[in-house]
């Protein structure tokens, strides 16, 4: 139904008859990019990691307050919806990475990479630091666009873990994003 009638935003249940809201949102992300919320009663952490693992933009635990979801849902929609104005025009590149996030297209050595909204987003800012470590707390606060909190670094590291794999899948023989202990993230820009 969503290949036929596009949607602008996605509210997911994990616990559903024939097929769980994690199948269902790896699924959607395989050819679709739209703002997606996992709405559940699983409140445990681990549920709400494999959410955003499989590129979930939200997860809101029932009992739910409606106002909250409503906020939630605008502020995913004003993500998705931004201006390309305030995207950086130029094309990033390195290690054999490029970016372009006018067209959000991505590539190393020239092969295409499949990159999740979220994904895309932690690798520009990885990028765009040149080399220098990042913390989970910046990473979540610039690509979430919400203050971190205790799940922060964890949710960053399931998706440093993604873009690694992504990434590795078509070159292995380089650590391209490099664990910082104690610090974060940075780039092996060597």
């Amino acid at each position: 139904m969503m290949k036929e009638n596009p949607s602008d935003l996605v509210i997911l249940d994990i616990m559903m008859p024939g097929m769980d809201g994690y199948e269902l949102a790896r699924r959607i992300r395989a050819f679709s990019n739209v703002p997606l919320i996992f709405l559940s009663a699983k409140d445990e952490e681990i549920d709400s990691v494999l959410g955003f693992a499989v590129g979930a933009d939200d997860y809101v635990t029932k009992p739910f307050r409606p106002r909250e979801l409503g906020m939630r849902v605008r502020a995913c929609l004003r993500r998705a919806l931004a201006p390309s104005s305030s995207v950086p025009s130029g094309l990033l590149s390195m290690c054999g990475i490029e970016l372009d996030p006018r067209s959000h297209e991505s590539s190393l050595h020239g092969k295409p990479l499949s990159l999740t909204p979220k994904e895309f987003e932690l690798l520009r800012v990885l990028m765009e630091a040149g080399g220098e470590p990042r913390s989970a707390a910046e990473l979540f606060e610039r690509v979430w666009g919400e203050r971190a909190d205790a799940a922060a670094s964890n949710t960053v590291m399931v998706h440093v873990r993604h873009v690694r794999q992504k990434l590795a899948a078509i070159d292995s023989s380089s650590g391209f994003i490099v664990t910082v202990w104690g610090v974060g993230y940075r780039m092996n820009a060597e």
